[in-house]
Formats: structure tokens, sequence, C-alpha cells
């Protein structure tokens, strides 16, 4: 066995995982949907029977939070039993297991940073569906399973808040933003980063969380973009999340805790503020 297997390699994330492990040098193997669907057991089976990966990253996910509220089937043979095909491929075969997972699976009502062993207790279709993935990987692969959560990302391919910011700042004169949801913008390189740390030898298998450092608002970050882009940060006006209703509730608080890094000896991502100004150039690049 050798290399690594990366499942959703077509999405925003996946695609830095897998070019941050190419940069290292590693032999990757990064599989989008059209290459493997996760939600077909068999495939997924042979595929990692094929390729026999030292470790699996499993990017592939139903990320439509809102779209999840009226499609729970679907989003759960994604999130659900598609991670727990792939656990359940990786123990067949002897691969480590990282599955992605999300703040979502938390309440979001909380007055402090999630710990990674607090209580889960999701209030959205997406939440739920990806804490049944979190639960098949660990029951599934106890000893060489990790769960990395992770929220609030942006990254080069997009789409993200950072790019819908981007783009309303030259179509509107004032941009209105919720103020009162709180996370921890998180650059895709830095979590493919951390991914591929996680998965080293040696490492507890578990839970782990992977965001940046510090907090912010939506309103605050909007307010960073539109002075990276040299223009008036009071464009951006505060409003709430009830001015914006939307089908699945946004968590109040998004805010992760970074302690069970310790274990691993890896240092947790770095502060937000800095994360976006070095994602900056990636970030306002044509897309092509």
């Amino acid at each position: 066995m050798s290399g690594w297997l990366v499942t959703g390699a077509g999405g925003m994330l996946g695609r830095d995982v897998v070019g941050v492990l190419r940069g290292r040098g590693e032999d990757v193997t990064g599989l989008g949907h059209r290459d493997l669907d996760v939600t077909d057991e068999a495939a997924v089976l042979a595929a990692i029977r094929r390729y026999r990966p030292e470790v699996v990253i499993n990017c592939a996910a139903w990320t439509a939070v809102d779209a999840a509220e009226a499609a729970e089937d679907e989003a759960l043979l994604v999130n659900g039993r598609g991670a727990g095909y792939v656990a359940a491929a990786c123990a067949a075969t002897g691969s480590r297991l990282v599955q992605v997972s999300t703040d979502y699976v938390f309440a979001g009502d909380g007055q402090r940073p999630y710990a990674e062993d607090d209580r889960p207790a999701p209030r959205t279709v997406y939440g739920r569906t990806k804490l049944a993935g979190e639960q098949a990987v660990l029951g599934l692969l106890p000893e060489s399973g990790l769960v990395v959560r992770t929220a609030w990302l942006y990254g080069g391919a997009g789409p993200s808040f950072v790019h819908t910011m981007i783009r309303l700042a030259g179509q509107r004169r004032f941009v209105d933003v919720v103020d009162d949801q709180r996370g921890q913008p998180t650059w895709t390189v830095d979590v493919a980063q951390q991914l591929a740390a996680l998965a080293a030898p040696g490492v507890p298998a578990g839970i782990y969380h992977a965001t940046s450092c510090g907090e912010t608002t939506w309103f605050d970050l909007a307010r960073a973009v539109f002075a990276l882009l040299g223009t008036d940060p009071d464009r951006v006006r505060p409003t709430t999340s009830e001015a914006y209703p939307r089908p699945a509730p946004r968590p109040a608080n998004s805010v992760l805790g970074h302690a069970r890094h310790s274990l691993a000896g890896i240092a947790p991502i770095g502060d937000w503020q800095d994360a976006l100004r070095r994602a900056w150039p990636t970030l306002v690049a044509p897309q092509g």
C-alpha cells in the first residue's frame, strides 16, 4: 500500500487537498464525482481495492445546506451512508481514513468555542447527515479513522462568501451582511495542509478541528474583503439573521476549539486575518 486517494477531488477543498499533496511530491489520486460516486458501495470498494492507498481523504459531500432541508434522504445517502461505505472499504483494505466534517454538527448556540468532545446537537438536515458520517467512520475505524471538522471555508476554486463579497463590491453601492453569527474564516489550502499532517502515522484516531484561529462575524469578514479590494469598508452595513431567513438555520456560534492538536504534535492553523491576506492573490485571480 502506498499513496493517497482523495474523494470529492473536484470540489473547492478537494482540489486544494490534491494540490497540496502533489506539491509535497506525494503519490496522490484525485477522484471527483464523475470518477467515483461515494453512494455506490460496490464502486467505492472497487476503487479503494484498485488503488490500495495508505490514506483516503474523503472530501465528497452534499454541501447544499438549504437544499438538504427538503432532501434529507439524498443528503444522508452522500454524507452518512457514503462516508460509511468509504470507511468500510478502508477497514477491508487497511487504509487510514480522514473524514471531513463540519461545525453544523453542533447546535451553534454555545457561548465558547466548541471542543472536539462536546456533545453534538445538530439543528439542520445537513448537520444531522454529517454527524451520521462521523459516527460511521469512528464506529468502523476506531483505531485508524479521523474526523476533521472545519467551517467558513473559502478557496481559489470557489464559490464562497468571500467570492460573493468580491462580486457584490463591484455591483452594489451598499451590501448588508449579518453581524450576529460568529466563526473562523478558513482558507482551504490551510485545511488541506492540516488534513495531510493529521493523516501522518502515529496521530491518534478521533476528532480534530481545522479552522483558523481567532474569530469574527460575517459582517466584519465582508469589511475585511472590501478593505483588501481597496474600497470603503463602510459600504458594508450590519444586519441580523432575522432579516435573511433561510430554510436551514445558521449557527450563531461556529467557533471551534483546537485543543486536541496537542495530541498530534501539530500546531493549529494561524490567525484568520493573516490567512485571508495570504489567500488573496488566489481569490482575485481570474477563474479559468
